[in-house]
């Protein structure tokens, strides 16, 4: 077995942000020269989700509203009481989780017919860092 690491930095201009990872994880994939395996994707950060969906401009407004009703921005965090202000961007990144792991075969990611990889960023404007872990053979 095989294993290729790929790190990368993001931040985004809005605190808020999804951006679409698909087209560079299929980079990084036949960089790596794996043709039966895993990808693993992880954002390394506290405040930031890795997922997979559509890739839809009305389901992303439909997930936003979402994270807001369970999660709304606002003061009333315990979380606030350290001098942070961002106690709903940590509850929705547990909703959304901070990983994938994806199917390899035949050196393609083995995607269905309407699936995309997301990083959801939920405490932007900074400098943060996800990992890609690609093993197989």
């Amino acid at each position: 077995m095989r294993a290729h690491t790929e790190y990368m930095t993001m931040n985004t201009k809005e605190r808020k942000a999804l951006v679409h990872l698909t087209p560079k994880l299929r980079e990084f994939l036949a960089k790596s020269g794996i043709n039966e395996g895993l990808m693993l994707v992880s954002a390394m950060h506290i405040t930031a989700g890795v997922f997979v969906n559509d890739n839809e401009s009305g389901l992303h407004r439909d997930i936003w509203k979402w994270l807001q009703e369970l999660a709304p921005q606002g003061p009333d965090y315990e979380h606030h009481r350290t001098g942070e202000d961002n106690g709903d961007a940590h509850l929705k990144s547990l909703l959304i989780h901070h990983e994938v792991t994806l199917p390899i075969t035949k050196g393609e990611l083995d995607l269905g017919p309407w699936q995309e990889v997301f990083y959801a960023e939920f405490d932007g404007r900074r400098n943060k860092r996800l990992i890609v872990k690609i093993l197989g053979f």
